[in-house]
């Protein structure tokens, strides 16, 4: 019993000793804080693990004593039996971040989704939450109508939702579409001008064509059951009855892409107004392929580039990643040196991406990233190499070869509908 108590002891300690980032929902910042009792809770789970583990040795088969003395054990025992092996990287991570069990079906909460695509790893919890319909009914009754979206929409909800897998995959599309038209050609402009990422999304959802999508329309799209989730009754409302307009719409995912932006911004900021050159490379080089080893060397460039950090500004970083979802027309623009074989300076950089976005990058932020790609030092970039690796950081490591083309809905259908397939 001694060495059990010496067990627990440094497993508590170690639980209670660990601290997480929280995003504060009505600040601009992000704060560290100190364990909450939640944390202490999850010391005191870990020993019960521990007592268990000794108390099983000893009570071997004694099923139902264990059963009725530690329910939570058994429940998360049962968690792990019921839900099956995920057949994709983005099925695995869904699962390893999802909180929330309802009917035999997992889903996310809205901290959950921010977590998975800011994060590594989830929090530590033990098992999942079993929801009840009665639960279900208070989380859906208090989601805000679509008129009362914001770019701060799922720190607001923080756990007060359910997401589902279907959901979850729409949601990660949402995150690496174009909200600008495509480039037109002097000869064509103004005659069929090329539509947004957003725009086709809505257009292939609105399968009558009557510029409205209603739920029916959303979720034969998405091959997704009829269960309520917080996303159905924030576009449809409570009874599933209104429609969804091509502004709301647009609305929405912009508010979704800008308050990703944010988090990761706050995230590397701590409080303060910019983020060091070195911190921005950090933000662009995580969820990319490349090795660690690259990763390092990149960082250096820029490190030893700009000993006295200037900053980069909440702005500068909000346009260069609205940039990168404009990416495939950055590459089509970038053709013309894809012929003669050259890597590009940097004012044919600022050019290309004034053609795709419609908006000049900084200066400063152009020539950072130019310092983590210029490998030879000539003040070049290959922008082969340049769009190979954003295209990774775009889709968060998980990028798919059928990822090659936002602004198509095959792009789009693909993203969603190929994960489904597995199932």
């Amino acid at each position: 019993m001694a060495t059990l108590r010496r067990i627990l002891k440094t497993l508590s300690s170690s639980v209670l000793q660990s601290s997480r980032v929280t995003y504060e929902s009505s600040g601009n910042y992000i704060k560290q804080f100190k364990p909450y009792k939640s944390t202490k809770l999850i010391a005191l789970g870990t020993a019960g693990f521990g007592v268990l583990y000794f108390a099983k040795s000893f009570v071997k088969g004694n099923e139902k004593l264990l059963s009725f003395s530690f329910p939570w054990i058994v429940e998360a025992k049962d968690i792990k039996e019921n839900v099956h092996k995920p057949h994709t990287r983005r099925e695995a991570r869904f699962q390893q971040f999802a909180s929330l069990e309802y009917d035999g079906n997992v889903f996310m909460t809205p901290q959950d989704f921010l977590e998975s695509v800011t994060e590594e790893n989830p929090r530590p919890r033990i098992g999942r939450i079993k929801l009840s319909r009665s639960d279900l009914d208070g989380i859906l009754k208090n989601t805000p109508s679509l008129s009362r979206g914001s770019d701060k929409l799922f720190r607001k909800l923080h756990d007060k939702g359910v997401i589902s897998y279907t959901e979850y995959l729409f949601l990660l599309c949402v995150l690496t579409m174009s909200s600008q038209r495509g480039p037109l050609s002097k000869k064509n402009k103004g005659k069929n001008e090329p539509h947004s990422g957003f725009r086709i999304a809505f257009n292939m959802f609105d399968t009558d064509g009557n510029q409205m999508v209603d739920k029916r329309e959303f979720l034969v799209n998405l091959k997704q059951e009829i269960v309520e989730t917080t996303l159905l009754v924030h576009f449809f409302g409570k009874r599933g009855k209104d429609v969804l307009k091509y502004k709301d719409f647009h609305r929405f995912m912009e508010n979704l892409q800008n308050e990703i932006i944010e988090l990761e911004f706050l995230e590397f900021s701590k409080g303060l107004s910019t983020i060091s050159e070195v911190e921005f490379a950090r933000v662009i080089l995580r969820y990319t392929n490349l090795d660690k080893g690259d990763v390092d060397t990149c960082i250096e460039r820029v490190r030893q580039k700009f000993i006295n950090e200037k900053g980069i500004s909440f702005d500068e970083f909000h346009k260069f990643f609205q940039f990168l979802n404009n990416l495939d027309d950055f590459a089509i623009a970038m053709k013309m040196y894809t012929f003669s074989m050259h890597s590009i300076s940097q004012e044919e950089f600022q050019r290309a991406v004034k053609v795709c976005t419609g908006y000049t990058l900084s200066p400063h932020i152009v020539d950072t990233v130019f310092q983590m790609f210029d490998v030879d030092g000539d003040g070049n970039l290959s922008h082969k190499e340049f769009i190979s690796v954003m295209k990774d950081r775009l889709h968060r490591g998980a990028r798919s070869h059928l990822m090659h083309n936002q602004n198509s809905w095959d792009a789009f259908k693909a993203c969603v509908k190929q994960e489904m397939r597995s199932l």
